[in-house]
């Protein structure tokens, strides 16, 4: 019987989020459409992050019990914990559309911000398969919208075309996939599945519906060869989209992923060891990761664009998420795979959104940034240019930023998991060869920044001090996590402890 005030409780986050949504669009329409675009965006970023605060204070302080499953959402600590990551990471998003001046539908874009993050949000809360693919679509219709926004901009009608009918192509295959597992299982539940498939050997329909849920899910995190349009769709996309869809999106993509593959199909994980392969899962996701270190990272090397830099960098990443993601699926290495997976990941979308807020300090009307356009960018804005470095560096891997202390332990993680022999550091060789690579393209975005000399005379762009702010809060986070990684793996050791990981 479900207590249904026990999961009014639950969603309280949710409920928030939805009536600030509709609040936003109350006040833009009625009290500031005749006010400037600045105005309007001060307004709605203020209310926004005031709805998100509020919504991350009842997940930190509501006395509320951790009651495991009720209907189709889940709550424990390690749900409460990913929400959290969540309207962080919204919050920032917010006040880099602080500065936008593409649009004058204001209220309309805040909205549909907020409406994919309450995807996002019911998503990291489901164990359910109806409700994963409903909250998916939530947040992925919304973001399809967001990313063709600029009117003025081809490319972004462009990239939100593309991005649509990839994201529906891969939807279809997703629920199709999901429709053989709950006629395989006889169930929506993610743990009842995985008791019924372990009583059944790992047959041609079940191997079908993981390669399309893989499929489903390796769009959402531009992982090769299901990544076609993150170039496109980064590039055409506003950089304040484009860093929501990089983090929230792959934050809560990467998160019920691994619970899908972890808690729901367990008993078809099968090998993915150097010389023990067997059929499953694991196998597929190596193929994937491999793809993904290897195509995004030397892809990189090619571009001019730093928008698609930033694009197959994230193609790479997903990659390490993977890697992740396999240690998860070995026993001996759930509990460590999925800690190092989650802080890697949360880590990673900070880096990237704080990436993009300073690559649109640059941003022309065609709303791309050259390499050649940060030339003399450490001249023109220190504090910025100090605020790219540490981004940069942290994608790269490079101590003691946050970055390198997640790629080390989804390393160790992966090297442990697979037990005596070769096991997984076949993979792991590759993702440290290839972080070498991707430490290359990204000094190139610093070295024009830094060294090479500006070929128009210096100006500063203009640029809200609030967005300013919140860049530099998000370095120093960087750095703060990378100094004392334990503020972060404390609170997430014991979540996981607490949902039995």
């Amino acid at each position: 019987m479900i207590d249904y005030w026990e999961l009014a409780g639950w969603v309280i986050p949710e409920i928030i989020v939805t009536l600030t949504l509709f609040a936003v669009l109350a006040l833009d329409l009625l009290a500031l459409r005749t006010r400037s675009i600045s105005e309007r965006n001060l307004a709605a970023a203020g209310v926004a992050t005031v709805g998100c605060l509020l919504a991350l204070g009842w997940l930190v302080l509501a006395n509320v019990a951790p009651g495991g499953q009720a209907g189709m959402v889940v709550w424990n600590d390690l749900t409460r914990w990913v929400k959290g990551a969540l309207l962080g990471l919204a919050i920032l998003v917010f006040w880099l559309q602080r500065s936008q001046t593409f649009t004058p539908h204001v209220g309309e874009l805040f909205a549909l911000t907020l409406l994919s993050t309450l995807g996002l949000l019911f998503l990291a809360g489901a164990e359910n398969l109806l409700m994963i693919f409903v909250a998916l679509e939530l947040a992925s219709l919304s973001l399809y919208a967001l990313v063709a926004f600029d009117k003025r901009n081809p490319r972004s009608a462009e990239a939100g075309l593309k991005y649509f009918l990839f994201g529906s192509v891969a939807a279809a295959f997703l629920l199709y996939g999901l429709s053989l597992i709950y006629g395989l299982a006889g169930s929506l539940d993610l743990r009842v599945v995985a008791l019924n498939l372990g009583q059944h050997p790992v047959e041609p329909v079940l191997l079908t519906a993981l390669v399309m849920v893989a499929m489903g899910f390796g769009f959402k995190v531009a992982a090769v060869p299901f990544h076609l349009w993150a170039p496109d769709a980064y590039q055409g996309a506003p950089s304040p989209v484009a860093s929501l869809v990089a983090s929230g999106s792959k934050v809560a993509g990467v998160f019920v992923l691994a619970k899908l593959l972890v808690l729901g199909f367990g008993p078809a994980a099968g090998n993915a060891a150097c010389g023990r392969f067997a059929a499953g899962w694991l196998p597929l996701l190596a193929v994937m990761a491999t793809g993904s270190l290897i195509w995004g990272n030397l892809g990189a090397l090619a571009q001019t664009s730093v928008k698609r830099l930033l694009a197959y960098s994230a193609i790479g990443h997903a990659g390490y998420m993977l890697l992740g993601l396999l240690a998860c699926g070995y026993p001996d290495g759930q509990g460590a795979g999925l800690e190092s997976l989650l802080y890697y990941v949360v880590t990673y979308a900070l880096a990237t959104i704080g990436a993009f807020g300073v690559v649109s300090l640059l941003e022309g009307p065609d709303g791309d940034v050259s390499l050649t356009d940060f030339a003399g960018f450490a001249r023109r804005d220190p504090l910025m240019a100090l605020c790219l470095l540490v981004f940069l560096l942290s994608l790269a891997g490079i101590p003691p930023l946050a970055g390198f202390f997640g790629k080390f332990w989804i390393f160790a993680a992966a090297a442990r998991a697979a037990g005596p022999g070769l096991g997984l550091l076949w993979l792991v060789f590759l993702g440290i060869a290839m972080s070498a690579v991707s430490l290359y393209y990204y000094l190139a975005v610093l070295k024009q920044a830094y060294v090479t000399p500006p070929a128009q005379p210096l100006a500063t762009a203009p640029f809200p001090t609030a967005t300013r702010v919140a860049l530099a809060i998000a370095a120093l986070v960087i750095v703060g996590l990378g100094m004392f990684p334990g503020t972060l793996l404390g609170p997430l050791g014991a979540a996981l402890q607490q949902a039995g990981w």
